[in-house]
Formats: C-alpha cells, sequence, structure tokens
C-alpha cells in the first residue's frame, strides 16, 4: 500500500468497519483516554476494543508513512531508516538463536514485516498472532506476494489467552507489541505457557525510563499524548517490565535500553527539523502533506469522515516521541531475553 498512493490510504481508514461507522470508532477511541476524560482503568478493561479500533482506524496510515515494519530501530551513522529497520530485526533473530525449522511465535505482528523479514532472514516457519482482523487479512495478502505462505501464518488470538497448547514453540518474540497488554503480567504469563522449557523469549519493549518523574505534569502530559497517539492502556516503567517477567517465571539473561548507545536518535524520522527523502512520508514536513490530503480527500467524500482526526492523533503520537526520546523519558526500543527454566525447580 505505501506504493500505491494517497487513495489507497483513503479506503483503508476504518479496517473492515463500514466507511459510516469511522466516526463513530474514533469519537469512541479517544473517549478511552486522559485528554478526553478517559481513565486508565477503563482502557484496561476494555483493551480489546480500543486496540481494535486503535488499529482498525490508522493501519492504512501507518503503512503508508512507515512501509510494512511498524517499529522503530537503532540506528548507525550513515545508515539508512530501511537499513536500520531489518539489521534490529535481525539482531532480535540473532540474539533468539533462530534456526531452520524451528516453530516461532511472533506475538502482536501488525501486518507482519518483520514476521517475513526474519523468515527469510532465519529459514524459519513463523505463526502471526494478531487479534485485529483486517491487519491479518492484509499480512496474508502480503505473505501471498511474498510466497511465505506456506510456512508462515496468521492466527487470531488475544495475546492474554492465546489460542495454543502450553510448550508449542521454539521461541518467541514480541517488537513494540506487549506495550498494548492491560496487564504486563498476565501477558508474559501466556507467553511463558505457550513456550516450551528451556527456550527463549525477545522482545523490543515501550517503557518509561529512569528519567521519567510521575510528579512531572510535563512528564504526565508526553506519556498521555504517546498513550493516545499509539493506542496504548498505560505505558509501564522499565523496572514493571522486569519486575512482570520475572513474576512470570523468566530467567532475565540480560536487558538494556538500546537506545542509549544509538548514534542517530531513534526519533529522527519524526523530528520537525529533519528530512529524508527516502522516509519522506514519515517527516514532519510528509506528515503535514498528509494531514492537507487527507482533509482534501474526506471533503470530497473519498475518505470517511473522521480520518482527518486519526491523522491529528496520530501527529500528536509523534509530538510525545519526539519530545519524550530529546527528554529521554521514554524508549521503544527496550530489549530483553528472557529463558523459560527447563523444570520449575531449575
Amino acid at each position: 500500500m505505501s506504493k500505491d498512493g494517497a487513495f489507497d490510504l483513503a479506503s483503508g481508514v476504518g479496517g473492515k468497519m463500514s466507511k459510516a461507522d469511522v466516526i463513530c470508532a474514533v469519537e469512541k477511541y479517544e473517549k478511552y483516554h486522559g485528554f478526553y476524560g478517559g481513565e486508565k482503568e477503563e482502557r484496561e478493561a476494555n483493551y480489546t476494543d480500543m486496540v481494535n479500533k486503535y488499529y482498525d482506524l490508522v493501519t492504512s496510515f501507518y503503512e503508508f508513512g512507515w512501509g510494512e515494519c511498524f517499529h522503530f530501530a537503532p540506528r548507525l551513522t550513515g545508515e539508512s531508516f530501511r537499513e536500520s529497520i531489518k539489521r534490529h530485526e535481525h539482531f532480535l533473530a540473532l540474539q533468539l538463536g533462530l534456526k531452520p525449522g524451528q516453530k516461532v511465535l511472533d506475538v502482536g505482528c501488525g501486518i507482519g514485516g518483520p514476521l517475513r523479514e526474519i523468515a527469510k532472514f532465519s529459514y524459519t516457519s513463523i505463526t502471526g498472532l494478531n487479534n485485529n482482523s483486517y491487519q491479518i487479512t492484509r499480512g496474508e495478502e502480503l505473505n501471498r506476494i511474498a510466497k511465505l505462505d506456506k510456512t508462515c501464518n496468521f492466527v487470531k488470538g488475544d495475546f492474554m489467552k492465546m489460542p495454543f497448547e502450553d510448550n508449542t514453540f521454539d521461541a518467541i518474540y514480541a517488537i513494540e507489541a506487549t506495550c498494548h497488554a492491560p496487564d504486563a503480567y498476565g501477558c508474559f504469563k501466556e507467553i511463558y505457557r505457550v513456550l516450551k522449557p528451556g527456550q527463549h523469549f525477545a522482545a523490543y519493549e515501550w517503557c518509561l525510563t529512569n528519567s521519567f518523574n510521575p510528579n512531572n505534569q510535563d512528564h504526565q502530559r508526553i506519556k498521555a499524548e504517546i498513550e493516545i497517539g499509539s493506542g496504548l492502556p498505560d505505558i509501564k516503567t522499565i523496572g514493571k517490565c522486569l519486575e512482570a517477567l520475572k513474576e512470570a517465571g523468566f530467567e532475565v539473561i540480560w536487558g538494556k535500553d538500546l537506545a542509549e548507545d544509538s548514534p542517530v536518535p531513534w526519533y529522527l524520522p519524526l523530528d520537525g527539523g529533519q528530512f529524508s527523502i527516502t522516509n519522506f512520508r514519515a517527516t514532519a514536513i510528509g506528515r503535514c502533506v498528509t494531514k492537507y490530503m487527507v482533509r482534501a480527500l474526506e471533503y470530497i467524500r473519498l475518505a470517511p469522515k473522521g480520518s482527518e482526526r486519526v491523522q491529528n492523533f496520530l501527529e500528536q503520537a509523534a509530538q510525545g516521541l519526539v519530545e519524550g526520546g530529546k527528554k529521554e523519558v521514554m524508549t521503544p526500543m527496550y530489549f530483553f531475553l528472557v529463558r523459560k527454566p527447563l523444570s520449575s525447580g531449575e
């Protein structure tokens, strides 16, 4: 879709819902968040509805501006954005020690961009777990185009209640996905259950850093902007993330905020002071062009009513992410590698 342009963006807004229902979905999604009087408890209690509405509304925007892989990456000097995305995915596969023939699970797989890249890189069979029907349909189409539909598949399901037997997978990973969980412990416990004993789970997680001050109103504003624009119930701290992993039963091998050592800031693609030809649509100028294009498409009724409001809260998130990155209060790439013990007594 990223190559097909404005009309595919317009037609994709709302996913599988009828175009007349888009504005209602936008209004309901907005009300979940603090900017519109919503409470964290309501977001957590209704996370399935909230996250599904979010991805129905934003997937076409993400693919239009970001490509098939909806995540950030640490970036080397002289490295392109696309190269950094691939290297970030390959690093995950190498840390897991993926081998040909293994059965792997991608938790919260989106439309499967990383799934396809890691499958080609590691010669593994990967199942993508996703609770959003529109993203699964899009991912299956892209798998067929990549000729991976025989070795990789998608399963519709909630990562808080996975539709898999115990001890099913040889390795599990998540890329900026489990941050959508209403309860980190509950999510990690399900991952622990379906992972084979002695095997590994690795992830990139959105977290608040140690620089975040909960009593600082500016920090809380940044957090709220990121949450509404990114479909998050509540961003947890790094400490809470590690605590939940250990409580779920995992042995933590190592963890690190990869943003700390990135020569090029991870938020650079979104920064208003930067310009990129290769990643133009994600830049501030590109997002501004998209905003007016979406407004025009909505005005002439090619895009459903509410499309511009979707673009607005995505822009709010972009601004929050840039500010959070510059102030070092938030990271989208806290990496951890954990292991499920061979037995409870190990």
